[in-house]
């Protein structure tokens, strides 16, 4: 019995379930923690304090946890004073890096499942990874907790030398009171800690591996299904690869940039660790803001100076106008070659769907319509929940006694509403020319897997006679014998295909001998030839 009629009949091998969970879950949180840990170390982290809760921490945030800041700073000689922090920011470096070995070692476990493999086998496998990946990071939400100690003294303050100021009548002596403030920061110690939520944190892991589990399902063309989804095949999974990997692409072009600018900085550390924990985070929010998607944003204090150029200025402006691709061009026109970037991405996108969607019998006309419509349906999904994902809120501020002495804060949301309508309208124009170019340069079809090729209407299912194996073997591959390209196959000049070959010429051939019957009369004896006596 083979194993793909185990998983008809729905036989779970639960044996194979627990150990393809325990590996997905553990080398993705391996890459976690190490993209995590390499990030931290490269922008100074861990000189504040210590590395691990803070590699728990951002590995709990980059599954979509929660992480609250508070801290109780006691400077100035008063005890009133709070520092008061709210950080809603996603490391995607993380994971994305997490995203794609969970999803690898999980796809590679259904596929030694046979061509078929039941509904409940597949739902098993998703929930034992989904289980055990929460479980994990309940555990990580509890070492997640630490306290940053900042020494005063470090800042140099106590050398600080301030001249007098006269006394004024109603306030009394101001001239001693600045110094001896300044004494006091000096030796100030401000502990500013960190601890995870960990019902928020349990839920987020949730969303994100259930979320990575479906993405990882519906871009993997290789991947047996139940025999109930075979249309995903050859509709949905064509397009959805090739989403995927445009925006792959487009993150290891982010690096790459990364990695040239750190070759001229001074600091070439913080661009490396930056790009480790951020590089998606910039890239999936150029790309929607390449596509004109609008975006809402505010930024105060020093936090204003983490955007990059034209738009921190455009968000620190503090106007109501939506921040979009022709405002910042206004102030850097370099910026529409990112329109024409992403363009380019999405007819990508486009050819690259319609090679790895079935042709079948259909006219042209259908085959540019399907593919419009897949790569409009996976694009209005994907565009909105990079805007959703590469939203950033921070705000912080330090009140003393009630006065707000420094406030920093940072706000940037894309429209998300207006990003599934622009990711629609921008797949099937991609979708639709790049079908017309896969067909006029005759790749249309050409990368298709073979489960889809099999899954179209009237085709046999891949346990018939169809998937090439050891007791199947496939279809020859050579061209029929064409005598116009083989010269044995030609015939000399004249012959015009007769059966048989001239002698040489000059010789006359000899006639054949006429056939005489033997004489009559009895045999002759031994020895003796018939003819003589």
């Amino acid at each position: 019995m083979s194993v793909g009629d185990n998983d008809v009949r729905g036989a779970i091998r639960w044996g194979d379930v627990v150990l393809a969970s325990i590996a997905s879950v553990s080398w993705a949180l391996v890459a976690m923690a190490g993209t995590a840990a390499l990030g931290l170390h490269l922008l100074g982290a861990d000189a504040a304090g210590a590395l691990g809760p803070m590699t728990a921490a951002v590995v709990v945030l980059g599954a979509g946890g929660s992480v609250t800041p508070s801290g109780d700073v006691s400077a100035f000689g008063l005890t009133g004073a709070e520092a008061k922090t709210a950080v809603d920011f996603t490391p995607l470096g993380v994971g994305l890096a997490g995203a794609l070995l969970l999803a690898f070692f999980f796809l590679r476990s259904l596929r030694a499942a046979g061509a078929w493999i039941s509904g409940a086998e597949l739902t098993a496998r998703a929930a034992a990874v989904a289980v055990l990946f929460v479980a994990v990071v309940g555990g990580l939400a509890w070492a997640g907790h630490d306290l940053i100690t900042l020494d005063g003294s470090q800042l140099g303050l106590g050398r600080v030398k301030v001249p007098g100021v006269p006394g004024i009548p109603g306030l009394g002596d101001v001239g001693g009171l600045l110094p001896g403030r300044l004494a006091d920061l000096a030796d100030a110690r401000a502990q500013v800690g960190f601890s995870v939520e960990t019902t928020r944190s349990l839920a987020g892991a949730a969303c994100w591996v259930l979320a990575v589990l479906v993405i990882a399902l519906l871009a993997s063309r290789r991947t047996p299904l139940p025999r109930g989804w075979s249309a995903l095949h050859r509709v949905v999974r064509p397009a959805v690869s090739a989403l995927v990997t445009v925006i792959l692409v487009a993150v290891v072009a982010g690096l790459a940039a990364a990695a040239y600018a750190a070759i001229g900085d001074a600091h070439p550390k913080r661009i490396a660790g930056a790009a480790l924990l951020g590089a998606p985070n910039g890239v999936w929010l150029a790309i929607p803001l390449g596509l004109f998607v609008p975006w809402h944003g505010r930024a105060t204090g020093t936090l204003a100076t983490v955007l990059p150029d034209p738009l921190d200025r455009l968000v620190g402006a503090r106007s109501d106008e939506p921040v979009t691709l022709g405002r910042i061009a206004q102030l850097d026109h370099r910026v529409w070659l990112l329109a024409v970037a992403t363009g380019v991405l999405m007819l990508y996108a486009g050819v690259l769907a319609a090679a790895r969607t079935p042709v079948g019998g259909r006219s042209p006309g259908a085959f540019v319509g399907r593919c419009a419509l897949s790569l409009a349906a996976a694009a209005a999904v994907a565009l909105p929940l990079m805007v959703w994902l590469t939203g950033v809120s921070a705000n912080a501020s330090l009140s003393v006694l009630g006065f707000d002495a420094f406030g920093a804060g940072i706000e940037l949301h894309g429209n998300a509403g207006l990003a599934l309508a622009l990711g629609a309208g921008w797949g099937a124009v991609a979708g639709a020319v790049g079908a017309l170019l896969a067909r006029t340069a005759g790749a249309a079809g050409r990368r298709a897997a073979v489960l889809a090729r099999v899954s179209a209407p009237g085709a046999p299912g891949p346990r018939e006679e169809t998937v090439p194996g050891p007791y199947n073997p496939a279809a020859p591959s050579y061209r029929p014998p064409n005598p116009d390209t083989n010269p044995y196959l030609k015939l000399p000049p004249g012959l015009h295909g007769s059966p048989t070959m001239p002698g040489p010429p000059g010789r006359p051939r000899a006639a054949p001998r006429p056939y005489r019957p033997p004489e009559e009369g009895p045999p002759p004896p031994p020895g003796v030839p018939r003819g003589r006596r």
